[in-house]
């Protein structure tokens, strides 16, 4: 996709700002017809800015009040078949490939210690994984956002 313009970027806050805003609430608010959010709205979809389209879900709701990250260091050989495997652990919420000393880091949701710690010895256990380090969540500090991001594309456009 080319770059964002500012109508773009425009309905993109406004989305941000009301993530429930319907197509004729957001026209209202813009300033532009239903057709043309509709349009932009479809090609901004084709293009993938839309990450999701799930509600989040508090993991403490569900009864796993216990996070972690979970360094993770691979036979870079096995990488692919190592991530195959840990998208088979139920716990593992999100997990990411890093560049650097740690191969994977990798969030977990636990119902206590001892489940953290037997998750831990599962992703041990996949063949490949030579070495885990895990950090328990103290407090999410900053909720994932992109309004700053935006704001800033909008002051470069």
């Amino acid at each position: 996709m080319s770059a964002l313009d500012h109508v773009d970027l425009e309905l993109l806050a406004a989305l941000s700002a009301d993530p429930r805003a319907t197509v004729v609430a957001l026209a209202e608010r813009l300033g532009l017809s239903r057709n043309t959010v509709q349009a932009r709205m479809a090609r901004l979809e084709r293009a993938g800015v839309f990450l999701s389209y799930e509600r989040a879900i508090s993991s403490s709701a569900l009864g796993f009040p216990i996070e972690a990250f979970i360094s993770v260091i691979v036979r870079q050989a096995d990488l692919p078949r190592i991530t195959a495997e840990l998208t088979k652990v139920p716990e593992i919420v999100h997990a990411h490939g890093l560049s650097g000393q740690v191969d994977l880091l990798v969030r977990v949701a636990c119902r206590d210690t001892q489940h953290l710690f037997d998750t831990d010895a599962r992703i041990l256990a996949i063949e490949g994984v030579e070495r885990t380090e895990t950090s328990l969540v103290m407090g999410e500090v900053i909720s994932h956002r992109v309004a700053p991001l935006m704001e800033l594309a909008r002051r470069e456009t």
